[in-house]
């Protein structure tokens, strides 16, 4: 009896829980697995390395029986709740390329909901990526051996063994002279921190920072981050925590780049008639800044707002509020490199050529003018200036002013904005009020609430009746029965590939229909035996 449950997820990254036979244990941790795995050391044939030839894994590889099931990239399969072995892995973290290759070719053929080891891998400087690509369950072994050659473990790296003389670390081993216990509970420790890290939704930054240590840890991160379709299926929609863009990797994270594609591809903004472009402001929601609200006074409502940034490229002043646009923190320096001039400068020309507008202003200076320059000319438009010095200040607002001056008012249609970005769905506005105070506003028509807004995350929450706005999409199907509370992967029968954890969606069986938020992405919920598929705000019964 084997089967794995994940509570909590930050990507690929899980905690959660694994039960073989009669043990329970919690991951991400470091076991010994001989303990638990007693007849692992026996097993033949399973460890083939990674780079093999084809034909030798076809002729030689066996899965073994029992747990852990060993996988190949060559040939993966399991079954829902089994432990799945990796030989070798500690040999793909040398080959960047290869190792997102490999990683994104293991996860296709195996269900979501199984346990992840990676023998004779783990050490403090390599937990945090194994974590993050999905990993859950690891030894002992790569640090024994590292104290076998007399090397002092930490997340930083491997030094010699002399540095624990140096007061580095003050943990029981130092303290008793012990380089194994040290090692040991290093790793311990860098584990307890990625699932702290994990919980809190925030494993990416720490991946950031870890990765430092270690060129080739940077570049599996890069090509990691390349291979979007994995990474971005497996991420929220939204956190509770700010995004904190603090490294230059952190304009390729799968969260930036989905932002943009959505204000591309799906927005639809409250006109097409003139744009300005705005610098943002460290305060979130921009709105709130000193500098923003003498901007929409001086331009009062007589153009669409955009918002330049870093690393989102561009934020419409209707999706302010939304994760990330509205909880993401950078260093403020005034200075943007050519690459993130280039990065941003890409998103603005494929905005600016899906919605062509009559006149771009730019109020804008330093890089952000830069950008703007650049997208200009790879659009072929006109840009109009109106910085006269810092934007705030009083010539470049009257410059501003003057600019604007004749063209028509249009309320900033924040309703329509959202629900395009959010549902991928353009809807009529008409008759309906956003109402209430920031930490507690709704839609209506009317007396009649159609959404309310989550104030963390100011993301659309439809009732029923909002849910007939939206005709179509963030649907998931169920069998025949009326959901009591949460609806589990075991009772879905199909749903919209686009949904991703944090998504509102509308739940359809035969016998009842339900709101709520989804837990997990589409793919884990169709390929999963087991987990919370969906939190449920709402049931209504077929008939009533």
């Amino acid at each position: 009896m084997s089967r794995y449950e994940a509570q909590k997820r930050d990507g690929l990254a899980r905690v959660g829980t694994y039960e073989h036979e009669e043990a329970s244990v919690s991951l991400p941790a470091a076991l010994d697995t001989d303990a638990l795995f007693p007849t692992l050391r026996d097993r033949a044939l399973s460890n083939v390395p990674l780079a093999i030839d084809p034909a030798f894994v076809e002729n030689y590889f066996s899965p073994g029986e029992g747990q852990p099931v060993t996988v190949h990239p060559l040939a993966a399969s399991a079954e829902s709740g089994d432990c799945v072995l990796v030989a070798n892995w500690h040999t793909a973290e040398k080959n960047p390329r290869n190792y997102a290759t490999w990683l994104n070719t293991l996860k296709e053929k195996i269900p979501p909901d199984t346990a992840w080891y990676a023998p004779a891998s783990a050490l403090p400087s390599t937990a945090c990526l194994l974590v993050y690509s999905g990993f859950d369950l690891f030894d002992y072994r790569a640090v024994d051996l590292a104290t076998a050659q007399k090397k002092f473990c930490l997340p930083e790296g491997e030094f010699p063994a002399s540095l624990m003389e140096t007061g580095a670390c003050g943990c029981e081993g130092c303290r008793d002279g012990d380089l194994l216990r040290h090692n040991r509970l290093a790793l311990d420790r860098e584990l307890a921190l990625v699932r702290h890290y994990i919980e809190a939704g925030r494993l990416r930054e720490l991946m950031e920072a870890r990765c430092r240590a270690d060129a080739a840890q940077v570049g599996i991160l890069r090509f990691l981050d390349r291979n979007y379709a994995l990474m971005e299926r497996s991420l929220p929609v939204a956190r509770s925590v700010p995004m904190r863009a603090n490294t230059a990797e952190s304009q390729n994270r799968a969260e930036v780049r989905r932002f943009a594609d959505r204000v591309i591809e799906r927005f639809v903004p409250t006109r097409t008639d003139v744009a300005v472009l705005l610098p943002c402001s460290a305060r979130k929601p921009y709105s709130l800044s000193r500098s923003h609200r003498l901007f929409v006074n001086t331009v009062n409502r007589r153009a669409h707002e955009l918002i330049v940034t870093s690393p989102l490229g561009l934020v419409p002043r209707e999706l302010e509020r939304v994760y990330p646009a509205g909880h993401y923190d950078v260093p403020v320096t005034g200075y943007w490199d050519r690459e993130e001039c280039a990065f941003i400068a890409d998103i603005l020309a494929r905005y600016l050529a899906a919605h062509p507008y009559r006149r771009v202003i730019a109020h804008l200076e330093g890089g952000a003018l830069t950008v703007a320059e650049m997208a200009a000319e790879a659009c072929g438009i006109d840009l109009e200036v109106t910085c006269e010095g810092h934007p705030t200040a009083p010539g470049s607002l009257h410059a501003l002013d003057a600019a604007l001056e004749g063209e028509r008012r249009m309320q900033t249609d924040t309703i329509r904005g959202t629900v395009s970005w959010q549902f991928a769905t353009d809807i009529n506005t008409k008759g309906l009020q956003l109402r209430g105070r920031s930490m507690q506003m709704a839609v209506l028509r009317g007396k009649q609430q159609l959404f309310s807004i989550d104030p963390g995350t100011g993301l659309f929450r439809p009732t029923f009746a909002g849910w007939d706005l939206i005709p179509e999409g963030y649907r998931i199907k169920i069998d025949e029965f009326v959901p009591q509370g949460d609806v589990l992967a075991p009772g879905i029968t199909d749903c919209d590939p686009r949904i991703r954890e944090g998504d509102e969606v509308l739940v359809e069986g035969p016998l009842a229909i339900a709101t709520g938020r989804a837990m997990m992405g589409a793919d884990e919920m169709l390929r999963s035996k087991r987990g919370v598929a969906v939190r449920v705000r709402k049931v209504k019964k077929i008939g009533e």
